[in-house]
């Protein structure tokens, strides 16, 4: 009987699929990719141990495939049904981000790999949001756009049916995979007629433009993917001088020796051709839409509680009362993280950032050659036994991801909505709790210590 395929495999399949299908509908992305490909082998020749770390991690090659997408659904059972086809490709929902406190009418969760031999095969992202309907001032505007949302389905009917198949058998044999990944792509293709006439288009425009391309399309077209790159600040200054439009502010933490978090920076939103339906039966008219753009990061060590209100608090203060827009807030933002610590043994002393932990060279040497090594962890580390590397933070930002969709669609920065997070609400439509991130760390940090400790104590046994 044949055996189910690896989710992790499929993970990885889709992933490449997704890029080649957005490569062919935004030619700007592909540009993308190469100017990200050249960063980093730049990046990699500059600086020999950040190359033998990459190497380490599967190369080059491995590392220019690890994008992030993002998707936005309208009502609860398209997050639903998203979860159960994200589930089949070893993807669950991490984190809670409430995008409402900075002027952005939806919630969202990270579908991701959530263990390590997972993340190592292919850490494929995607960001996936629900509209707050109930943000939408305008009752009447909130009514149609339920109605809209009501009359349609996202997924195909045989994508229905491998999710299925796959829950009651565990899994998809090999001769379903590729169907299953081309049926799931159609849920994430682009299409250029509007489900709306022209006049309810711009009335769900002046809603929200967020409003617009969640309501006014057939479903969840990808809206961005997202390379990674070892360098964001030269890929930043590679899109300026390539001519790409580039945003003029670089999200997240400013440039640190030891990267943490995430830096993104993006080029605003493609204006595209649309059709719309004709008002009362008319012929369709044409017209455009933005929505699209495409989105570089940069991705540091994962922070602890500590060390992320810590960075909670200094972006506040950088931000104040002028925003992130202004011509100084880089400047300000730099000097203000002269506060956070900036080199990797006070990071870990101080409990700011999540760290993995293995035997180093000398230490297989030491416990080899029946050495005595000691059985605290520090003492180890200090000897050069065990190596403590920051873990990759595998999640979003909230403000940042705001940033970026404001600056990429033409946005000015608005308020709060009047409303508050409602991760309760978010949960009962996902059909399922959100993994706290924060554990998940800390469960893999201690993984990685326990396991040195056992090897150590074994040792002295």
């Amino acid at each position: 009987m044949p055996q189910p395929v690896p989710a992790d495999l499929i993970r990885a399949r889709f992933s490449d699929a997704l890029s080649a299908m957005y490569g062919c509908e935004v030619p700007l992305y592909a540009q993308l990719l190469e100017l990200v490909h050249d960063v980093n082998g730049r990046a990699m020749a500059a600086d020999p141990a950040l190359g033998a770390m990459v190497e380490a991690a599967g190369g080059l090659a491995a590392f220019n495939r690890e994008p992030h997408g993002a998707i936005r659904v309208g009502k609860p059972d398209e997050l639903a049904a998203l979860r159960r086809v994200f589930a089949v490709m070893g993807m669950y929902p991490v984190g809670y981000y409430d995008l409402s406190v900075a002027g952005v009418p939806v919630h969202s969760t990270a579908f991701r790999p959530v263990d390590r031999a997972s993340l190592g095969v292919n850490p494929l992202r995607i960001f996936c949001s629900l509209l707050r309907l109930e943000l939408i001032e305008d009752e009447d505007l909130r009514a149609t756009a339920a109605d809209l949302l009501a009359s349609r389905e996202i997924l195909t009917p045989r994508a229905h049916e491998l999710v299925a198949r796959a829950e009651a058998e565990g899994g998809l044999v090999e001769e379903e995979v590729d169907t299953f990944v081309a049926e799931v792509l159609e849920t994430f293709r682009w299409r250029e007629k509007a489900r709306v006439t022209a006049a309810t288009y711009r009335r769900l425009l002046g809603a929200h433009r967020l409003v617009a391309d969640i309501v006014a399309f057939q479903g969840p077209h990808i809206n961005h993917l997202t390379p990674r790159t070892l360098d964001i600040d030269a890929a930043q200054a590679e899109m300026v001088a390539r001519a790409i439009k580039a945003k003029a502010v670089i999200e997240g933490p400013p440039r640190r020796h030891v990267d943490i978090l995430l830096r993104q920076t993006s080029f605003q939103a493609l204006e595209e051709e649309i059709t719309f339906l004709g008002a009362d039966g008319g012929p369709e008219e044409k017209g455009s839409h933005m929505a699209r753009f495409g989105e570089i990061e940069q991705r540091g060590a994962a922070l602890t509680p500590k060390g992320r209100a810590l960075y909670d608090a200094l972006l506040d203060e950088a931000r104040g009362l002028e925003g992130s827009s202004g011509g100084d807030y880089a400047a300000r933002l730099a000097a203000l993280f002269e506060r956070f610590p900036d080199d990797l043994d006070t990071l870990r002393r101080e409990g700011l950032a999540y760290f993995d932990y293995a035997l180093s060279a000398q230490g297989h040497d030491a416990l080899a050659s029946g050495h005595r090594v000691p059985a605290d962890l520090e003492a180890c580390i200090a000897a050069g036994l065990v190596s403590a590397t920051p873990m990759v933070y595998e999640d979003f930002l909230p403000v940042s991801a705001a940033g970026i969709f404001q600056s990429n669609l033409g946005l000015e920065e608005r308020g709060a909505y009047a409303g508050h997070s409602s991760q309760a609400a978010f949960e009962e439509a996902l059909g399922a709790r959100v993994a706290d991130p924060f554990a998940l760390y800390a469960a893999l940090e201690a993984q990685a210590r326990d396991a040195v400790l056992a090897r150590l104590h074994g040792a002295r046994a």
